[in-house]
């Protein structure tokens, strides 16, 4: 009598009750569900959010419970609207039984969520008709072709967020992805190619992060970008650049005037340093409060543009610096001459700082001397060294280095 009610009670649960319950099991466990009673029978066919990933199915299962046939049987007996699709399989799958899905789905006006993974085997080729789910508002791929649109719609209207991966497309086809998405807010591109020219026209993105190799880059409308990570390789002529405006003032003209985070990579370092270097950029950057940077201590230039950006930023709260401990070997006195020329520069707003991967030579000390000496707000400096090599060495000038702020601690991890 105690399990019937125990039972009546589990299977009286409100439908919204229910629903939370299915969407935090595993598809496979969501649809084993309709045993438990009659009125659970057909509760999993309407589930809004499908995964189908490697828990959908076992090693040991029989056949026709392969993973091609799961996909194809929830997909028939599905009903209602599908909220989120994922699709992430470590094994081969054929191209017309994913087009398939692919085309059932771009029949669903209301699905919200696509994320679409291989691990292995050729990149899939995305047919056109995906571009039919207008109001996908999240999409993420991994290992695609990505080939032009119908003309009737170039991107996606509803889309917010955008992450690519591995993904293969045309210059016009990128550019229209962009281009024709208008709300979208979130931008990764990493490792993607088929395209040159990055060129981002998206007036409401806020958050950008792009690892890549490109010709050329250009931000058409970038008002609202608060947060970006750029670990770009810009291919360019190696030349002396003889022009009065180097790649570090051209970059923030006109780009970037609300960010507020900001992450450079090594290698968008190293462009950002050709050309003219002034100690500030015309136009500071009025609301960047944190800035994380790989450095270089045997390039006088990347240092003079890292002083350049940390004097142009105001309201810096947060600085955060790897350095490349293989590479260190700037001339005696070469960094402490170029920092000279910034001791008048005072960090009135940086309170936190954190370096790691230091080797401990002169430059790298003296950084971090001048760092102390111009910062008269800052409560904490984290230091972790490459190595144990020069250890003792470093403990004691940290423990003898001026700090302008009496408020300043050094914290010294481990290697």
């Amino acid at each position: 009598m105690g399990l019937k009610m125990e039972l009546d009670r589990f299977t009286s649960l409100p439908d919204d009750v229910t629903e939370n319950i299915l969407a935090r099991l595993p598809l496979k466990e969501a649809v084993r569900t309709s045993i438990l009673s009659r009125k659970w029978r057909y509760k999993s066919e309407r589930l809004q959010d499908l995964v189908f990933d490697d828990q959908c199915v076992s090693t040991q299962s029989h056949p026709t419970c392969s993973f091609v046939n799961i996909v194809d049987h929830v997909l028939l007996v599905h009903t209602g609207p599908i909220r989120k699709f994922k699709l992430s399989r470590k094994e081969t799958l054929a191209t017309r039984d994913m087009d398939r899905w692919i085309l059932h789905l771009s029949r669903n006006p209301v699905i919200k969520e696509m994320i679409i993974e291989f691990w292995i085997g050729n990149p899939y080729n995305i047919p056109s008709c995906l571009f039919f789910c207008q109001d996908i508002a999240y999409l993420e791929l991994f290992r695609c072709l990505l080939n032009p649109p119908p003309s009737t719609c170039k991107g996606f209207r509803s889309l917010k967020t955008l992450f690519l991966e591995n993904v293969t497309m045309a210059q016009d086809v990128f550019e229209n992805l962009i281009g024709c998405s208008p709300l979208l807010e979130i931008l990764t591109l990493i490792s993607c190619d088929g395209f040159t020219n990055l060129k981002i026209d998206a007036p409401k993105l806020r958050l950008i992060d792009i690892i890549g190799v490109f010709v050329e880059f250009e931000f058409v409308d970038s008002l609202n970008l608060v947060d970006a990570s750029f670990d770009l390789q810009v291919v360019v002529d190696q030349r002396g650049n003889c022009s009065n405006s180097g790649n570090l003032l051209r970059f923030f003209d006109h780009q970037l005037p609300h960010i507020r985070r900001l992450t450079i990579k090594s290698n968008f370092l190293k462009y950002l340093s050709i050309g003219a270097l002034p100690l500030k950029l015309p136009k500071p950057c009025q609301y960047l409060n944190f800035l994380s940077l790989d450095m270089n201590f045997d390039k006088l230039d990347e240092i003079s543009t890292v002083l350049c950006l940390l004097g142009s930023s105001p309201t810096l709260q947060e600085l955060q610096i790897l350095v490349d401990p293989e590479k260190d070997h700037a001339a005696v006195g070469e960094v402490e001459s170029c920092l000279y020329d910034n001791y008048n520069c005072a960090y009135t707003q940086l309170r936190l700082v954190k370096i790691t991967k230091i080797s401990c030579v002169q430059a790298q000390l003296d950084f971090i001397k001048f760092l102390l000496q111009s910062s008269p707000v800052l409560e904490r400096m984290t230091v972790q060294p490459a190595s144990l090599d020069g250890f003792s060495k470093l403990v004691k000038d940290l423990l003898l280095f001026k700090r302008d702020s009496r408020r300043a601690e050094i914290m010294l991890l481990d290697p």
